[in-house]
């Protein structure tokens, strides 16, 4: 089963919610949330990254950092930039881009089912990210940004979402990179009973991006408990801000590699290396169409790379994967990378910024780039099912999330 239930969301009032609707702390740099937030008293990149209000000399992780967060939240709070809901409400949040939609229910999902092994995740998550996150909530004592989550679709939960998306919305904005962002407010104590009902039925959900994020908030639910006395299982730190999102409506995009040099080969050495775990031959476009393919982009061509026979397993979710076929067969024993968390001769580059990019790249500082198939839900939803991790980043989701728009305090 899986346990949602509602809360007294903070919301922008109508006319500010452009102004403070901002990206997520992890899409941007400091220096990119200094200049979008600009001029912007309003932005939650105030909250998401305090630090931009800082001198730049202060480490990131000084407590000065998480202490200015509380503070730019607070005061979001105190001047009524941030209304906070009656009475404990689900939300949806509809995404717009490209002509598609897709819209989740935001709602507080449990710890407790987290730690069950019942919100599955893909990842690992780095300690430091994940310290730093906790430090975010602990201080804040806010979920300030939503977890990304999904499910296999059930058709009575897509009728209530759609009968709800028939009224007028509570908030919708375009942002200045074109996507729309719709919300809708669920007070209606009925109608919130039936869609937790329904997802009492959905077995599992599953982390599609926020690792980092869902991480903290279980381990601040975690330390909160064991301070706790005669705790219920109910208290508002054994639960999570998520957005939970039908599978069907999610589009996962390639999430392609850039290599610095060929660990020392000659392009002709390389590529007869290359000939015995792939069929190469010229490209018709950069972007490989089906899996096992991948387009690679070198000395200013783009060649396609097809995967031979027997160099995967196709029955083991996770080496069957393209980043794995690639990682095994390519870029660790051919260029030497062993460990693509940590070696810094490989970079990664989401598809939202296009194959001009990684031929941008390699006209630069970069030798070789690679383009990968996206990897599908199906795929994520067996990694995680079996267990097990996928490689380092194997998926890139867009449109990414907006912060602001709904926030939940742990003061309920």
């Amino acid at each position: 089963m899986s346990v949602i239930r509602p809360f007294r969301a903070f919301r922008p009032r109508p006319e500010l919610a452009a102004r403070i609707a901002s990206f997520p702390y992890d899409v941007v740099d400091s220096d990119e949330a200094r200049e979008l937030a600009k001029g912007n008293p309003y932005s939650f990149l105030h909250v998401g990254k305090p630090e931009i209000d800082l001198d730049p000399s202060i480490s990131l992780y000084d407590k000065r950092v998480y202490a200015k967060g509380a503070e730019n939240l607070n005061k979001l709070i105190r001047d009524r930039a941030l209304i906070r809901d009656e009475s404990p409400c689900l939300y949806l949040y509809q995404q717009t881009m490209d002509g598609h939609s897709q819209v989740g229910v935001v709602c507080a999902c449990s710890v407790r089912e987290y730690e069950q092994g019942l919100i599955k995740r893909h990842e690992h998550t780095r300690k430091a990210k994940e310290d730093d996150r906790t430090r975010h909530v602990t201080e804040t004592n806010a979920n300030a940004e939503p977890v990304f989550l999904t499910y296999r679709a059930v058709l009575d939960i897509d009728a209530v979402v759609d009968r709800v998306r028939e009224r007028a919305p509570a908030c919708d904005i375009i942002t200045e990179d074109g996507v729309g962002h719709t919300v809708w407010v669920m007070s209606d104590p009925t109608e919130t009973e039936e869609l937790v009902e329904l997802f009492m039925g959905v077995p599992a959900l599953y982390i599609a991006d926020g690792h980092h994020r869902t991480a903290a908030a279980v381990r601040h639910g975690q330390a909160a408990r064991s301070l706790a006395r005669n705790p219920t299982g109910d208290e508002p730190y054994e639960f999570f801000m998520a957005v939970v999102f039908p599978d069907r409506q999610l589009r996962i995009m390639d999430y392609n590699r850039v290599v610095m040099d060929l660990n020392g080969l000659s392009e002709d050495a390389f590529l007869e290396r290359l000939a015995h775990s792939f069929r190469v031959e010229p490209a018709t476009g950069p972007r490989p169409e089906r899996k096992g393919e991948f387009g690679m982009y070198l000395d200013g061509k783009w060649r396609l790379l097809t995967a031979r026979e027997g160099t995967w397993p196709a029955d083991d979710p996770v080496r069957g994967l393209d980043a794995s076929i690639l990682q095994d067969n390519l870029l660790g024993p051919i260029l030497g990378i062993r460990d693509p968390r940590s070696d810094n001769r490989i970079d990664f580059v989401g598809g939202i910024r296009g194959t001009d990019e990684l031929e941008k790249r390699c006209r630069g500082d970069w030798k070789v780039a690679f383009t990968l198939f996206p990897t599908s839900l199906d795929q994520l939803m067996s990694v995680a099912d079996s267990g097990r991790v996928m490689p380092p980043k194997s998926t890139w989701f867009e449109p990414k999330l907006r912060s602001g728009l709904i926030v939940r305090m742990l003061d309920e």
